[in-house]
């Protein structure tokens, strides 16, 4: 279920810095909640204790090309992005372990 539920680390330069307070970033899926978010990061993460979760739902940037047929206008997919704040004695979470 917390496969389901977390579709992807995010790590960008401001997040990075982030990194360093605590503070990490996923996506996530559109219908998940702030608790179902928690859970599944500490199914996924064994002994990580998560102190806030907080949820935004990124707009999709709108994008054209030029093509030989003309112009062509379209949207990147929108998103839901959750930023997890995690206690002071917690495991910090590595990202780049997996890889």
């Amino acid at each position: 279920m917390s496969n389901n539920i977390l579709v992807r680390p995010l790590v960008t330069e401001k997040l990075t810095e982030l990194m360093e307070n605590g503070h990490f970033s996923f996506e996530v899926q559109q219908s998940a909640n702030k608790i179902e978010i928690r859970n599944a990061l500490e199914k996924r993460y064994p002994g990580v204790k998560i102190k806030e979760v907080r949820t935004m739902i990124v707009r999709g940037k709108r994008r054209s090309q030029q093509t030989r047929r003309g112009r062509v206008e379209g949207r990147r997919a929108s998103m839901k992005k959750a930023i997890v704040t995690l206690m002071p004695d917690s495991e910090q979470i590595d990202f780049f372990e997996e890889v």
